[in-house]
């Protein structure tokens, strides 16, 4: 059986690196950033987690928060980019959290449900590069874990025989993520 990261890794070679080199790269558990990392605060982990569940709410399975999406996040931009890249990305989060203070005078995670989208849509719309990385690193890290291999998608442990056209059933889970 082959690991799911390896299949992940092989995965994205297939798609032409449709995964960033970081995000590759430390789905291989290589580290690639051997200088000054920034110190991420345990309230800026809380806002990473409470972004990241807009982005995949919980439904009828778990949502980004209960897989732990932000310590794959905080781990892959710690071993995997630049300081500046780190800065940069954290300073994103920060306009997240300052936009809600002022545009509603509490906290992200304080926020109902309707003004948590609206501003992650505001940034989405102000700042394309900055939401695309967070879309990329959400979306990694919750299918890489096991709550999204599991639970999200339909997971097949061995693989079996090929049928290239079978009936789906109203409800039934995707085998497979596509952009």
């Amino acid at each position: 059986m082959i690991p799911r990261r390896a299949a992940l890794e092989r995965l994205s070679l297939l798609l032409g690196g449709a995964l960033s080199p970081q995000i590759t790269a430390s789905l291989s558990g290589q580290v690639l950033n051997a200088g000054p990392n920034v110190a991420v605060t345990p309230e800026q982990t809380a806002l990473l987690a409470e972004v990241a569940e807009v982005i995949i709410p919980t439904t009828d399975t778990p949502g980004a928060k209960a897989a732990g999406v932000e310590a794959f996040i905080i781990r892959v931009l710690r071993d995997c980019h630049e300081l500046a890249e780190q800065e940069s990305f954290y300073a994103g989060l920060a306009k997240i959290e300052a936009a809600g203070r002022q545009a509603h005078g509490k906290a992200f995670a304080e926020l109902a449900p309707d003004q948590k989208i609206a501003l992650i849509r505001s940034t989405a719309e102000k700042d394309k590069a900055f939401f695309k990385r967070l879309r990329e690193f959400v979306v990694t890290g919750y299918f890489i874990s096991e709550i999204g291999a599991t639970q999200a998608l339909e997971y097949l442990p061995v693989p079996g025989r090929f049928e290239g056209d079978v009936p789906m059933q109203p409800g039934q889970k995707a085998w497979a993520i596509s952009k």
